[in-house]
């Protein structure tokens, strides 16, 4: 990173839940912050708290599953803040959630538009910037879904186990050039994903009782643990926090 400006970071799906938590968390961690997200009303009002609180913000308004949307907020970062340092790779969708004889065809081809290649359109548009710079880290929002098959979440399954394979490639291709890949496995997070997934009655997931799920705001410190040289021995693979272990590395409480 330049030691002239401050560290720039690029969050997708930063209009609320963990985008929205991990944009305050890295602005009060002293990182200028783009926001991405389809909504301008969410993003604006995020950018007005961020500013309140003293941190460096601005927002790009755009759809992942779009490749120039992503090239624009990449761009963004460049054009106000000097460059682009990290990539949370934090858009996703798990909706709607069917067993495969019954799903939308088009819903699911979405999902992977949003979750697979809104990653690859991310980490393509970052790379150049970034190793320009002379390096760079990126993050991308994994699951334990990466790893296990789950009743009516083929099109969520499948589109994690593909992002932990890019995680793995980009790893293996860039690594030498100074570019930290790393996935994060945060497990159950309070966010509205979790309704929606309580709301489909499929599988065990949606049973889970709401009080064992972790804030968001525990996911954006780890985010910002893991832009950390602490954090190398996780390079090109999943960090989970849904261990003690894990958490107590960070230092966040045990479950």
């Amino acid at each position: 990173m330049n030691d002239v400006r401050k560290p720039v970071a690029l969050i997708t799906g930063a209009s609320a839940g963990i985008g929205a938590a991990s944009a305050r968390e890295m602005a009060q961690s002293g990182y200028c912050v783009v926001a991405m997200a389809r909504s301008t009303d969410k993003l604006q009002a995020l950018v007005a708290q961020i500013a309140e609180q003293g941190g460096d913000a601005d927002y790009s308004t755009g759809d992942v599953a779009n490749a120039d949307d992503v090239a624009r907020a990449v761009q963004r970062c460049v054009e106000r803040f000097g460059g682009l340092d990290v990539l949370v790779n934090n858009a996703g969708l798990i909706e709607p959630i069917a067993r495969i004889e019954s799903s939308d065809q088009s819903a699911w081809s979405h999902v992977v538009d949003v979750n697979l290649k809104g990653v690859y359109y991310g980490i393509r548009q970052a790379l150049p910037v970034m190793k320009q710079q002379g390096g760079g880290t990126i993050i991308n929002i994994s699951s334990g879904a990466a790893t296990g098959a789950l009743e009516g979440w083929s099109h969520y399954c499948a589109t994690k186990a593909a992002v932990l394979s890019l995680t793995k490639c980009v790893h293996k291709e860039e690594a030498e050039n100074g570019i930290r890949m790393i996935g994060l496995s945060p497990g159950t997070v309070a966010t509205e994903m979790q309704v929606q997934i309580k709301g489909s009655g499929i599988n065990p997931v949606s049973q889970l009782d709401p009080g064992v799920h972790i804030p968001p705001e525990w996911v954006a410190r780890t985010i910002v643990w893991l832009c950390t040289s602490q954090a190398d021995g996780y390079l090109g693979r999943d960090f989970s926090l849904k261990t003690d272990e894990g958490r107590k590395e960070v230092g966040l409480p045990a479950v």
